[in-house]
């Protein structure tokens, strides 16, 4: 039968989605549930003078009003207690840190009830100025221990010197804005005590053991004590990596009122308690002869992180390994603010790097007189420049060439400022996508019934992105069955280990774990049957044995074998199952592994008003292999709209007197929607790579991004001639 891998199968979890049937966290319902709402602090630092909660405990159906007065004490640090983990609120001081910190949380029957009692609760505060702003101050910013698990400053060669001495130089500032990544589904959580020491969380996590390792930590209990379910997530983007304030107060209130308790947020407070990402000023300079060639490449970053914790964004990375240079240096800093502490969002480091290091690249190019692609190809890195190891496979030359093609590239005018229609000008730019390829140790089991059912068991978690859809897929083609006989279960710590979704890495680590153990199951098949005697293929050497379409059959011999089915009837058995573990090689030491893409972006802009739209856009992209084309293309597709709104709309705005989030909303903060996108044409190599997992997939969920937003500025400036260098572009930067 053909392969499955790499077909647009509809999803297999589609219908329940559609019916209602698909069970998120907020849905579930456990016997005496109670609900929960968080208050949360108006001010942005400080401390709580005093608490009124009389009128809130006197609403009926209130079971608790818990604050740091009264709520339960956590046994364990609530602080950074590891590179992961985000600092804790957990109502257990007085002290105030950001707006928006949850103060109190209140308990009732009902939801209704609960929302009136918090609305009752009375906070009087002794307010201190809070620190904004992202400046450059000396003595104010410092070095981050790490970035990405790397370190936070690299240098090589004598990148000064390179600078002063090339002929052609540029330096230049660019900022990006925080966006905060407002999945479909808010962060919800529903705590049940099971027992003194037995805790079970339905969460909206994007890494179950991830957060039941927390949990039970904080809690002083075995890691075998929390079960964590998440069967469905509605998006998480990085915002439901980290374990959040909300989690720890649901368990905390479980326990005080001696029942369930779901805590689901309301959108405003989905802006700062749940992360963001946070603000940049990035300093990109480069160097270069006058025939284009990269003499040096320098990045330097400035980020924002809270005044309690510190988290670091990546954005120096790309310029590390994207382009052939001679020198290169890049350095990360932090500022502390009066801001709830920034987290991990799409691509967190790679979509605001490749923004301020494509751009400059643009610059470059109309400086040198020369097409931006073509400057991009005179340095395109033959081997990753910041390791010296050579790629576990490359595709970027041909994402250009396609790209370029596909767009009509070569018509576009070198001069910016001379197309127009109408009263609107008319622009084109490009931009690099780049993204690392992640894997970690995964298991899974797979179980074939008598029925000649697949049972396929791994604890990881589907974003809404089709893990369920493409593990079917690996899982059929691994024992040669329909995927209409494959089922998969995700999303509960009682299922083996899988890590966290996030870094693009679910498929290559998960979808290698369910390979492995599906393979593993299939040799057992192989093995039973040719040693069992009443078996057509007893005796047959294992190698010329095969699994297809729910036979076992000998290869050599037309119509020798038997189905599995009758396989393991006779040999008495209910099922078969194998266990297996994938985890990386010694593959991820001897190659630079990253997945790339080009991106294309067409934009028109009002000439009276400012306003830009982007009318077309073209992204190739190099992704190893595309387990499932309808999903490959739905993330991609998804990444670049997220490109859209960080270059033009989204910006989450603080007040700078009172340190408050005033777009907290779906009507204030703006997102794009179908009116902001345009004919988005995304396609890829299909090149499998062989080094990197035994599926070949380098990851498409963050690849999208990257780039999207430089190209989209490239196009503006190609139409106006003015150089819009901070996101977004709005219109009033662009009269």
């Amino acid at each position: 039968m053909p392969d499955v891998v790499g077909t647009p199968l509809e999803r297999v979890d589609g219908q329940a989605k559609v019916t209602g049937a698909a069970t998120y966290t907020a849905d579930h319902r456990l016997p005496h549930l109670a609900h929960a709402v968080l208050v949360t602090s108006a001010i942005a630092q400080g401390r709580i003078e005093s608490i009124d909660a009389v009128a809130a405990a006197s609403v009926p159906g209130v079971l608790a009003v818990l604050t740091h007065e009264n709520a339960p004490r956590a046994r364990g640090r609530l602080g950074r207690d590891a590179e992961d983990n985000h600092a804790i609120q957990a109502l257990q001081d007085a002290e105030i840190r950001y707006a928006g910190q949850p103060v109190a949380v209140v308990v009732a029957e009902t939801l209704e009830q609960a929302r009136e009692a918090a609305r009752r609760v009375v906070l009087m505060y002794k307010e201190t100025a809070p620190q904004l702003g992202l400046d450059p101050v000396r003595g104010r910013s410092f070095r981050p221990r790490h970035v990405a698990y790397e370190k936070p400053d690299t240098a090589r060669g004598a990148a000064k010197t390179a600078l002063e001495r090339s002929p052609v130089r540029l330096e230049a500032v660019y900022t990006t804005s925080r966006l905060t990544q407002n999945p479909m589904e808010p962060h919800a959580t529903i705590a049940s005590w099971d027992g003194p020491r037995e805790l079970t969380l339905h969460d909206a996590t994007q890494g179950l053991f991830d957060c039941r390792a927390r949990v039970a930590k904080i809690f002083g209990l075995r890691p075998g004590d929390v079960r964590v379910v998440s069967p469905y997530l509605g998006g998480g983007f990085g915002s439901k990596g980290p374990v959040w304030s909300h989690v720890i107060i649901a368990v905390l209130a479980a326990k005080h009122v001696g029942r369930p308790v779901k805590l689901a947020l309301e959108r405003p407070q989905m802006f700062g308690p749940v992360g963001w990402r946070g603000r940049t000023r990035q300093t990109v300079a480069l160097g270069a002869e006058r025939d284009g060639t990269l003499t040096t490449v320098q990045h330097h970053t400035l980020a924002e992180t809270s005044t309690f914790d510190s988290f670091m964004e990546p954005c120096g990375l790309p310029a590390r390994m994207l382009y052939s240079s001679g020198t290169s240096v890049t350095t990360h800093r932090l500022v502390r603010a009066s801001i709830a502490t920034p987290s991990y969002a799409r691509a967190p480091g790679w979509a605001t790097g490749t923004f301020a290091l494509e751009c400059a690249m643009d610059e470059l190019a109309w400086a040198l007189g020369m097409d931006p692609v073509e400057l991009r190809l005179r340095n395109h890195a033959d081997e990753d420049p910041a390791s010296g190891r050579p790629w576990s496979s490359k595709h970027l030359r041909e994402c250009y060439r396609i790209g370029a093609a596909r767009f009509g590239w070569h018509q576009r005018p070198p001069q910016p400022g001379v197309w127009r229609e109408g009263g609107r000008r008319i622009g084109w730019g490009m931009a690099t996508s780049v993204y690392p390829t992640h894997r970690s140790e995964a298991s899974a089991l797979a179980r074939l019934h008598d029925d000649g059912t697949l049972l396929v068991e791994t604890g990881s978690q589907d974003l809404g992105t089709g893990t369920y859809t493409i593990l079917t897929q690996i899982a059929a083609d691994a024992l040669g069955t329909s995927p209409g006989r494959v089922s998969v279960r995700l999303g509960d710590t009682r299922l083996p280990e899988s890590p966290l979704s996030g870094g693009s890495q679910t498929a290559a680590s998960a979808g290698s774990a369910v390979h492995e153990a599906v393979c593993a199951l299939r040799a057992q098949l192989v093995r039973l049957a040719v040693g069992d005697a009443a078996s057509p293929l007893h005796g047959a050497p294992a190698d010329a044995v095969c699994v297809e379409d729910g036979r076992i059959f000998d290869s050599r011999v037309f119509g020798k074998g038997e189905s599995l089915e009758s396989l393991l009837v006779r040999q008495g058995r209910a099922h078969v199952e194998t266990r297996a573990t994938a985890a990386p090689g010694p593959e991820a030491k001897r190659y630079a592994m990253y997945a790339f893409g080009a991106q294309f972006a067409e934009v028109r802009v009002d000439h009276e008003l400012g306003i830009v739209r982007v009318s077309r856009m073209v992204g190739v992209f190099d992704v190893g292999r595309a387990l499932n084309a309808r999903t490959a293309r739905s993330q991609l597709l998804g990444g670049m709209v997220w490109g859209i709104g960080m270059a033009l709309i989204e910006d989450t705005v603080i007040d700078g007197r009172l340190g408050r989030v005033v777009t907290a909303n779906l009507a204030d903060y703006h997102v794009p929607v179908d009116a902001d996108v345009p004919d988005l044409d995304v396609s890829w190599i299909g090149a499998p790579d062989e080094h990197v997992n035994a599926v070949g997939a380098k990851g498409v969920g963050e690849l999208g991004i990257t780039g999207t937003a430089a190209a989209i500025a490239n196009a503006v400036f190609h139409a106006t001639g003015r150089r819009v260098r901070d996101l977004p572009i709005t219109l009033d930067k662009v009269l």
